[in-house]
């Protein structure tokens, strides 16, 4: 049990902060920019409380944690009204980078603390080890997800935004395709790939070598390479 309880707390507890600091991110930076909906909403704010999908936060990691291996989730999403912002189409894209932003911020913190923990030092400094590392990884792997050029995930804002109209209008348009074709490629093409004996294993493609190299200049950065 005791065992079952440090495994647990030490994945849950990174990611679930990793999660919804993204958020409360976004919320934080649009309510500065002109929009108060997140703020008035109660949104603005780093206690996780505000920000758990009780599905998308704790159940589903959680069980794909102890099945699969890989860690997928979401928290509830902070409402932004893109309309209110002083500039909407520059101030999209701050809104959009503010919570990658903050989990490069947290992977370096916590590589930071990785740095000063001895693991020898007892259970509390092993389950600091182990909490830092996932720490790291979710937040690495959070920040490089959601800047993948499709809307609605970050790195599509940032597109629509920066792109000339004749690009960001057909992209800014797949938004309501976009989440059916990230699930497709993190679970229906690797499933038909096992199938056929093929690697569809598209997320790993896309993610792998970026999050990778964050995490070389993260390490580079705290002086742990």
């Amino acid at each position: 049990m005791e065992e079952w309880i440090f495994r647990v707390t030490a994945v849950a507890l990174p990611a679930i902060l990793a999660i919804t600091l993204h958020e409360a991110a976004h919320g934080f930076v649009a309510w500065r920019l002109g929009d108060d909906t997140a703020y008035r909403l109660g949104r603005v704010t780093f206690n996780p409380l505000r920000h758990i999908d009780p599905f998308g936060t704790v159940l589903l990691p959680a069980l794909m944690y102890f099945t699969t291996g890989f860690v997928f989730g979401w928290a509830k999403p902070v409402p932004v009204n893109f309309g209110r912002l002083g500039h909407p189409r520059r101030d999209m894209v701050w809104v959009a980078l503010a919570g990658p932003g903050v989990n490069f911020a947290l992977a370096v913190l916590s590589a930071l603390l990785w740095g000063l923990v001895d693991p020898h030092s007892g259970t509390v400094g092993q389950w600091l080890k182990a909490a830092t590392e996932v720490s790291i990884l979710v937040n690495v792997i959070l920040m490089v997800f959601n800047l993948i050029p499709l809307p609605p995930l970050d790195g599509g804002r940032v597109a629509v935004g920066i792109l000339p109209d004749a690009l960001a209008f057909p992209l800014a348009r797949l938004e309501r395709f976009g989440m059916l074709i990230l699930l497709g490629a993190a679970f229906l093409l690797p499933t038909i790939g096992r199938q056929i004996g093929v690697d569809l294993n598209v997320m790993s493609w896309v993610l792998g070598p970026p999050v990778d190299a964050v995490i070389d200049l993260i390490q580079i950065l705290t002086g742990n390479d």
